[in-house]
């Protein structure tokens, strides 16, 4: 008896334990790269059922540079699409997970305790109207630099294409393709939102695993 009530105590204070810890990464200032802030280009950052996107404006010359996932059913080059949206999660769970009823024991386990990763590609059309985006100004250096970090995301093949997955989608235009680095309960999608951030020399928490510590790390630091 006495061992279940130390389970169970276990149980209900671990994940208490991993809240807060991700609470006091979003806080805690992260090492970022030392790029001239600006307001040249506004990003978005979407927030899905678990995680975060990032919502790019899809210029000419991003359209151009993601022709690619086009031949994933990515309708990139549609006139009527204005915003790219870019992810990285676990492939078991974010090519199968839409809603919280979509869950099920096998991707939640696999989300835990690690699984190959994959990215995300979808476009919307405009955003002006839709609630609950965070916008990002950043200078050109620092945008570059965030393209820099999405393109070293992906894993390509012996002609440096990127690898699309077949089959895996979630909606009726949206596209996976192998990513590098692998997804963990401690490495999870939007700790990989604030790599990217940082990496392009954005203020950002040191660790953030939860869509919560996102949306912290984005109002204490971008206040400071």
């Amino acid at each position: 008896m006495r061992r279940l009530i130390h389970l169970a105590t276990a149980l209900v204070c671990l994940p208490l334990l991993y809240f807060a810890a991700a609470g006091l990464g979003a806080f805690l200032p992260g090492t970022q790269a030392d790029l001239p802030p600006g307001t040249a280009v506004t990003i978005g950052l979407v927030r899905g059922p678990i995680h975060y996107d990032l919502l790019l404006p899809l210029t000419p010359a991003l359209r151009a540079h993601y022709h690619f996932a086009e031949s994933a059913g990515v309708p990139v080059s549609n006139p009527n699409a204005e915003w790219l949206l870019v992810g990285w999660g676990a492939l078991g769970f974010y090519t199968t997970v839409g809603s919280y009823a979509d869950l099920n024991a096998g991707s939640v386990w696999r989300g835990i305790t690690g699984d190959d990763a994959v990215m995300h590609i979808d476009v919307t059309g405009p955003i002006r109207d839709v609630a609950g985006i965070l916008r990002l100004p950043l200078s050109e250096p620092q945008y570059a630099a965030l393209l820099a970090r999405i393109d070293a995301s992906f894993q390509r093949d012996q002609t440096n294409s990127a690898i699309a997955l077949p089959g895996a989608g979630l909606g009726a235009h949206d596209g996976f393709f192998a990513a590098k680095g692998h997804f963990n309960l401690f490495h999870t999608c939007n700790v990989w939102i604030g790599e990217t951030l940082r990496g392009a020399g954005v203020p950002f928490g040191m660790w953030t695993p939860t869509p919560q510590s996102v949306e912290l790390a984005l109002t204490w630091h971008q206040r400071a």
